[in-house]
């Protein structure tokens, strides 16, 4: 099935507009989680790891499923196909692992905010001294910039399932 010129171009809009909205979220997550580990303000500190939970749920998760979502239907109704040239492979094993780890680190997020929560009770910032965030953070960055050089190039590589395709 390939879609209509209008309805392919709908869903490129659809899938780069989630894109750059998980790519943005994944640049203030980063910008807010460097914050949280230089801030010597007590009450920045625990804000921020506050609202990184909310963007994670709010923004992070879903752009990261949107992304997903959209780049498959349109693989599906598009002549790149989804397993048919190496560079949509490798974005979508970035995405599905992206989005994996998103999700798995959501518990952490949400443990961090937990501790924060209650360091304004104890004062205890330590735990919050942590650099994961900013590691998964930056990692994130480093892949979705990745997939969006291969959206924008399309370096060339059929796999064998495209060849007998085409």
């Amino acid at each position: 099935m390939r879609f209509s010129p209008w309805n392919r171009k709908l869903w490129l809009t659809a899938h780069v507009a989630a894109s750059v909205g998980w790519l943005g979220a994944i640049v203030v997550s980063l910008a807010l989680a460097i914050a949280g580990l230089s801030s010597t303000d007590p009450l920045m500190v625990r804000s921020v790891f506050v609202v990184m939970e909310l963007i994670g749920w709010t923004v992070l998760v879903p752009f990261s499923l949107a992304s997903l979502a959209t780049g498959l239907t349109q693989s599906f109704g598009t002549r790149w196909g989804v397993f048919d040239h190496y560079w949509v492979i490798v974005k979508l094993v970035v995405n599905v692992v992206s989005a994996a780890i998103l999700l798995m680190y959501m518990g952490t997020l949400g443990d961090l905010a937990t501790t924060a929560r209650r360091a304004a009770v104890t004062g205890d910032l330590t735990p919050l001294r942590n650099p994961s965030p900013v590691l998964h953070s930056s990692l994130a960055l480093v892949l979705l910039a990745g997939a969006t050089v291969l959206s924008v190039y399309k370096p060339r590589g059929v796999t064998a399932r495209g060849r007998r395709r085409q």
